[in-house]
């Protein structure tokens, strides 16, 4: 009932969202993640559509601890066609406590009205600790909505991180609405993996 109740209200908000980790020039965007790994808060500005800067709030479920990081993503490269587009970002942070701890990896993307295909690769260095986190996932939408709709997503997620052996895999439903965007997928081993968005 609350999941349904917060993706009504954020679409009801809304206007104009494109999920990408950097906005429009001038823009602000609010996020929320939760999985097996974290629980995270991130506000990133975007001076240019080329990159944009941020703090995240993170509670790591496997280090048990809480911080917090400067982040920096950039865009790399951008193909846009008359039925398609495709971006990849360069992306990075560094923890506020301890200048040791951070990140840095790849993201892309490619699209069209009806399919899309994503990924994610990130290093990270938590306290001497080196771990990786990847995921690729892949999409269809059931429907072409029009300028001002709601559109949908059904997708396939793969996730891994260097900490375990295998890899999971599962559905993922996505709805955006103008700026607001959820993202919601599941699996008996790694539990929620839900994503939030919010453009202003």
């Amino acid at each position: 009932m609350g999941i349904r109740f917060a993706m009504t209200l954020l679409c009801l908000l809304a206007r104009d969202l494109d999920a990408r980790p950097i906005s429009y020039s001038g823009a602000s965007t609010l996020m929320a993640f939760s999985n097996d790994i974290k629980n995270s808060v991130y506000y990133h500005y975007s001076p240019t559509y080329k990159y944009s800067l941020g703090v995240e709030f993170v509670r790591d479920k496997f280090q048990k601890k809480n911080y917090a990081s400067l982040r920096f993503t950039s865009l790399l490269n951008r193909k846009n066609t008359q039925h398609s587009q495709r971006n990849l970002y360069f992306q990075s942070g560094i923890s506020f406590d301890e200048p040791h701890n951070r990140f840095y990896g790849i993201q892309g993307d490619w699209e069209t009205r009806r399919w899309y295909s994503g990924f994610n690769f990130k290093k990270l260095d938590y306290k001497g600790v080196n771990y990786t986190e990847q995921f690729y996932q892949f999409g269809v939408a059931p429907y072409i909505g029009e300028y001002g709709d709601l559109h949908s997503w059904i997708m396939i997620k793969s996730r891994k991180n260097s900490f375990e052996s295998n890899w999971s895999t599962y559905p993922v439903l996505k709805f955006f609405k103008g700026n607001a965007l959820i993202e919601l997928g599941y699996s008996k081993k790694t539990q929620w993996d839900a994503h939030i968005m919010y453009r202003f």
